[in-house]
């Protein structure tokens, strides 16, 4: 008798299909599985969300979805960074015999800071996308996402108070098209520096105090975060297009404020 791994199987998703419509994208979504990040002395262990997907042209049934992962069982073992993340998709397209694709992974990155006064260090975490689209004669189009948590302290309740001011806790979000190499420390530190104040994952007091005087020394509405962003990333030649947007979650309203921009592909 044959082995059962031997026996001729039907492959039903490589027959034809008749109804002759093209889909943009089919594979896979939402894999958890590990990530290893080049850079640094040592690569950083962590766990990537993964999306992949590739255009399945309009005479074929259907994709084969093993092969994503056959993918990221071989082939991501190796520490990534932007070129080999890019190279990663190009190899998912050969491997699913396509010519156009996208790969995504999401996942905590946690960066090591020292607090401002007493330079005690700790780890703060921040959420991280990386992005790659591949399609016929166009060049690979990369995108790094962070999401940053800062301080901002409105202006408003500075100038009309005769003591003290509102703060809160700001989630502000960068989505970039790298042109060139950049770090995520990079695009963090854009974002802080936006921000009335950066967060640390541990302060003394005399840290406190350093942070809380600096946030009152730099009032900052939502919409002077994403402008301010938004002017950095313009004087970046390593920048495409982008997308910024920040959150405050208000400390004296059940509400958030929100603010967006945009800077459309050229």
């Amino acid at each position: 008798m044959n082995a059962p791994e031997r026996l001729p199987l039907p492959d039903i998703q490589s027959l034809p299909d008749v109804r002759n419509l093209a889909i943009t994208a089919v594979g896979v979504k939402d894999v958890r599985y590990p990530l290893r990040l080049a850079g640094g002395a040592r690569p950083a262990a962590t766990v990537g969300t993964w999306s992949m997907s590739v255009g399945l042209p309009a005479h074929v049934k259907g994709t084969h979805m093993s092969r994503f992962i056959e993918l990221l069982t071989d082939d991501a073992a190796v520490p990534l960074d932007a070129a080999r993340f890019t190279a990663l998709a190009q190899a998912m397209l050969t491997r699913l015999d396509a010519d156009s694709g996208t790969l995504a992974v999401d996942f905590p990155y946690f960066i090591a800071k020292a607090a401002p006064v007493s330079g005690v260090e700790s780890l703060l975490d921040h959420q991280v996308t990386w992005r790659v689209s591949l399609a016929p004669h166009r060049a690979p189009d990369f995108r790094m996402r962070v999401m940053v948590p800062a301080t901002s302290l409105c202006p408003c309740s500075k100038e009309i108070s005769a003591y003290g001011a509102h703060n809160q806790r700001s989630h502000i979000g960068i989505e970039a098209q790298l042109l060139g190499p950049m770090t995520i420390e990079t695009l963090v530190a854009v974002a802080e520096q936006g921000a009335s104040c950066e967060v640390y994952g541990l302060l003394k007091r005399s840290d406190e105090k350093y942070v809380t005087e600096r946030a009152y020394d730099n009032p900052k509405f939502v919409e002077d975060l994403v402008r301010d962003i938004a002017l950095a990333l313009e004087h970046d030649s390593r920048i495409g297009d982008y997308r910024v947007e920040a959150e405050n979650f208000e400390s004296i309203h059940n509400h958030s404020a929100y603010a967006l921009i945009e800077r459309a592909p050229h």
